[in-house]
């Protein structure tokens, strides 16, 4: 500490003062006092605000706030108005000018006091006070006494406290920057948040620190274990499964026929340490050995690939504050959704995360807390990634990461950080790391031009194009040719991609595609698993809550809805998203093949064969099922595809529909679902699926079309009136309608709005596709229905879509049954620049909600480029469930290739049916209102019911941070003819 600035350490480079050195997290049976609960608390404005003698026990702290610890203070008082300062948001760029290492002397700084009892005969001796997480830099003081200081703000600190501890009471004083030199280093993709944010304690130190070796000989099947010690006194391992009892840690030991540990099978073998004064510390086990083979990731000798995801520590009310029941919850959900690996972005998580990955497998990139993004927009001028003078506080970083969580089986890769740029102090890191532990892999994407330093070529947002020559061994050489040969025996890996902002990500098909075509291609980790909503409400009785974002909390500088781009909802709701990755990546494929009535199962495990799985079909007519049950599937080993014929109760299924003769289609569903419970879902969770249609739909009854008869001011046609100018449909038997009319125009999704290339929505809105005009050129009535001409084109433009809509009508007096046809023929004329947005026509009905049932894919919504989870079925749902609130409102909802569609508002039903196929959409609000809102809570229902038939969407891509749609899913503007049937009863 300068004895003339007492806060000089607030800027100083210097990782802290006063420290222990970093150690393994692990628990013991030795005493500890828990300090987490209320403390008293004031928020001092900045360093000329500070309580001068705050630290001694005697200050009068009564006046003061009480505050939980752990908690982010600017999280206080939510949903309401935040009540210490606000949450700030930014992805990029820094919330202070850009001068390292100086911040702000207006900062604001968090004053915490504790007072605590020591118990008679506690251990002080050798009492550590702990601090789990503090954001960004801090000073601590027990009775008065100046322990020292640390930054970090992911990472756990130390400080020997024997000789201030006493029994009895005692006062911990701490004090709490919001920014410092080590805000610079912490430039993540997330809200800034500040406060002690995870947990403190008193423990006491025997065994000091320890690394469990425990490797695994695939050729062999043998572990062996060893563990490093450091201890005072000598300490005994015992291991009972394995034989080893009070045995000399150091080891090594080798263990015939141990169970290796992975994701897929997360073997823990349970062992103690005990040393001589009594202490025991219990430990879990995984043997494993993580190596690249010919290029090639492998973990026991099995190459592996990784279905993974970026997971930021977020909850909607407690910020980076989480209990161990939301970790839980991540970790099942990500394992129920057939993830099996994490990349702690963008910082070491809480440890207890670390404890349930081991025990339910998943795999994980353990990831430094360091970014120094912000110093991108400047050219990276004065990036402390390759200055001298920041090259304690990089390898201190390091140090704390990998001491911390070096015991973890499921960690098998160090990742440096993130978005850093490059530089001398990175490579310094990862020698550290190298000498330190040489069982894992080091990661970094930031050197992905040379790879110099890393053992992973690692890559963010490519194009599948560029993605299949990097698995090919085909991307563009380095400028060093040694590190180019170095970098192409790499496995390569995208540690983001797929980025699920808001409506999307489209074409994770695509990208699973090209990974499972290639062995050098590991895999990668979607963008990322929760959106970082924060729950405000605009009333007091909470009933207009709604997410907030960046702006919402007045930032000066901000980058608006960019923190909401996870697979989850703030509130842990699976999105569409989620749903979709689930089935992209699933471990076991189905396929059913009807012509040679054939149904095959590849299994894509590394380890597991298919025998943990009971495989079920079922057989639905129409939507309706005619049959259903179990399939025997012999045991599939990993790689391996077994077929099997359908057996005789599905063939007598088929027989019976086909007898039947509904008129249909038929379809035959399989799935593999956990036959046992397993520590992260029930017997019956599924886990895949396959789909086939095993008989066609007959063909539609044809009718006689009526004429158009001119009535008083309208046109008829069957049930149908038409005004006589416009040719717009008005009612259709007792229904009223307004509309159909042509429609191209959709609420931006994320993915619009944003995008390297220019935005889409730009480019939309500059071309006026959101203000079209619809003008009449003609109605012409006949003798077989009623042809309406029109052009859509937006004021100025000299490009526009010619339009004719053809209506044909009958009655069915047998039945009852009112039928009206139209087709839709779009002609596109003049320099048409842009894709389209959506084409298809659009209508309303009145009321305010409506059930609706339909038959084809579902149940939830579906794109062109985002449809593999979507089954065809039948299903029925209401307008108000059919929406999917995306934290920012935008294009929603979207049901794929219906065949028909039955909707029913209070008193009347409207059938739907398309020829064959129409994309659905089912609104209580109108695609303006959609445009217009900003939260999910402006939506406000204007007392209909909008529809949109659509022939075609434009894709939903990733271009909100990586690339747009491929070719196929782009929506050109080009000729284009489509049909729609509506019936309705009178």
């Amino acid at each position: 500490m300068n004895d003339l600035d007492p806060n000089a350490y607030v800027e100083d480079r210097s990782p802290g003062t006063g420290r222990l050195r970093p150690r393994a997290a692990f628990t013991t049976d030795l005493p500890t006092i828990a300090l987490d609960g209320d403390w008293r608390f004031r928020l001092a404005a900045g360093l000329d605000d500070l309580t001068e003698d705050f630290a001694t026990p005697h200050f009068d702290d009564t006046g003061w706030d009480l505050l939980a610890v752990p908690s982010c203070w600017q999280m206080t008082g939510l949903p309401g108005e935040p009540r210490y300062g606000a949450p700030a948001y930014t992805n990029i760029r820094y919330p202070f000018p850009v001068d390292p290492p100086r911040v702000p002397r207006r900062n604001p700084t968090g004053e915490y006091r504790r007072a605590f009892d020591v118990p008679a005969g506690f251990p002080s001796a050798s009492a550590v006070l702990r601090f789990e997480g503090v954001d960004s830099a801090f000073a601590v003081w027990l009775n008065g006494i100046r322990l020292g200081d640390g930054k970090g703000s992911r990472l756990t600190t130390e400080f020997d406290v024997a000789a201030q501890l006493r029994p009895g009471r005692n006062v911990l004083a701490v004090r709490v920057h919001q920014w410092s030199s080590g805000s610079y280093l912490e430039d993540q993709d997330m809200w800034w948040l500040s406060g002690i944010f995870r947990s403190v304690s008193v423990v006491i130190r025997g065994v000091e620190d320890f690394f469990v070796r425990a490797a695994y000989d695939h050729t062999t099947g043998r572990g062996t274990l060893a563990v490093d010690v450091t201890a005072p006194d000598r300490v005994s391992l015992s291991v009972p499964e394995l034989g080893i009892v009070a045995a000399d840690p150091a080891g090594p030991y080798v263990v015939e026929g141990v169970e290796p540990w992975s994701d897929e099978n997360p073997r823990l073998y349970a062992g103690e340490l005990v040393s001589e004064a009594g202490e025991r510390v219990p430990l879990r086990i995984g043997f494993r050995t993580v190596a690249v083979v010919d290029g090639v990731l492998t973990v026991n000798g099995r190459p592996i690939s990784l279905r993974g995801v970026n997971r930021h520590e977020w909850h909607p009310l407690t910020g980076r504050t989480l209990t161990e029941d939301t970790m839980l919850a991540d970790v099942l959900l990500m394992k129920q959704h057939n993830i099996n690996a994490v990349r702690t972005s963008h910082y070491p998580p809480d440890r207890r995360f670390l404890d349930l990955c081991d025990e339910h497998g998943l795999w994980v990139f353990c990831e430094g807390d360091l970014e120094t993004h912000g110093f991108e927009p400047g050219g990276w001028r004065r990036n402390p990634s390759d200055d001298p003078d920041w090259r304690e506080a990089y390898l201190d970083r390091a140090a704390r990461l990998v001491e911390r969580d070096k015991n973890h089986p499921s960690v098998i890769v160090w990742s440096l950080g993130n978005e850093s740029g490059t530089g001398a102090n990175l490579a310094a890191a990862a020698d550290w790391i190298r000498r330190r532990d040489d069982t894992r892999l080091i990661h970094y994407e930031g050197d992905w031009a040379s790879c110099a330093y890393v053992d992973l070529y690692s890559r963010m947002y490519i194009g599948v194009d560029e993605l299949a020559a990097v698995g090919r061994g085909q991307e563009a050489p380095t400028a060093d040719p040694a590190d180019d040969a170095h970098r192409r025996a790499l496995p390569a890996v995208l540690c983001e991609y797929g980025h699920a902002m808001g409506n999307g990500p489209g074409g994770l098909t695509d990208y699973q595609l090209v990974i499972e075509a290639h062995p050098r291609l590991a895999g990668g980790f979607i963008w990322e698993w929760i959106d970082h909503g924060i729950l405000r409400s605009t009333d007091e009785d909470d009933a207009r809550s709604f997410y907030a974002y960046g702006g919402d909390f007045g930032e000066e500088v901000h980058d608006g809805n960019f923190v909401a781009d996870g697979l989850l909802f703030p509130d842990r709701t699976p999105s569409p998203g989620l749903v979709e990755f689930k089935k992209v990546i699933e471990p076991v494929r189905i396929s059913i093949d009807p012509a040679h009535r054939r149904i095959s199962v590849r299994n894509l495990h590394h380890v597991r064969d298919t025998g943990y799985l009971d495989f079920r079909w079922t057989m639905e007519d129409g939507g309706e099922s005619v049959g259903s049950g179990a399939l025997s599937v012999p045991a599939t080993a990993p790689g391996a595809t077994t077929e099997v014929e359908w057996p005789a109760d599905v063939r007598a299924a088929l027989d019976s529909a086909r007898k039947n003769r509904s008129g249909h289609e038929v379809w035959l569903t399989v799935s593999a679902v956990l036959a046992a419970d397993e520590t992260w879902a029930g017997a019956g969770h599924e886990i895949a699926w396959g789909q086939a249609q095993v008989a066609p739909a007959t063909a539609p009854q044809p009718f006689t079309p009526l004429p158009a008869v001119a009535r008083d001011g309208y046109l008829a046609l069957g049930a149908a009136r038409f005004d006589a100018r416009s040719g717009a449909l008005l009612q259709f038997g007792d229904l009223e309608v307004a509309g159909p009319l042509l429609d191209i125009w959709r609420a931006p999704i994320d993915n619009d709005v944003r995008g390297s290339g220019g935005p889409l929505a730009d480019r939309w809105r500059a071309a006026g596709l959101h203000r079209m005009r619809h003008e009449i050129l003609g109605v012409e009535p006949d003798g077989s229905g009623l042809t309406v001409t029109a052009r859509l084109a937006p004021a100025g433009a000299s490009f526009g879509l010619g339009v004719v809509y053809r209506w044909t009508g009958c009655d069915e007096p047998d039945t009852g049954l009112a039928r009206l046809r139209l087709e839709t023929a779009v002609t596109p004329d003049g320099p048409w620049t842009v894709p389209l947005p959506r084409l298809g026509i659009a209508m309303s009905l009145p009321g305010t909600d409506a059930e609706v049932e339909w038959f084809g894919p579902g149940p939830g919504e579906a794109y062109r480029d985002s449809r593999a989870a979507a089954r065809v079925g039948r299903y029925r749902s209401t307008v108000s469930a059919m929406q999917t609130p995306y934290v920012r409102p935008q294009e929603n909802g979207n049901r794929h290739r219906v065949r028909r569609a039955r909707i029913t508002t209070a008193d009347r039903t409207l059938l739907i049916t398309g020829d064959p196929v129409i994309d659905l959409t089912v609104r209580p609000w109108s695609t303006a209102a959609l445009t217009a809102a900003d939260h999910q809570h402006d939506l406000v229902r204007d007392g209909r019911i909008h529809l949109h038939l659509d022939h075609a969407h434009h894709g939903l891509g990733s271009a909100a941070c990586g690339p747009g749609p491929l070719a196929p899913d782009v929506l050109a503007a080009v000729p284009a003819v489509f049909s729609v049937e509506f019936s309705t009863g009178r």
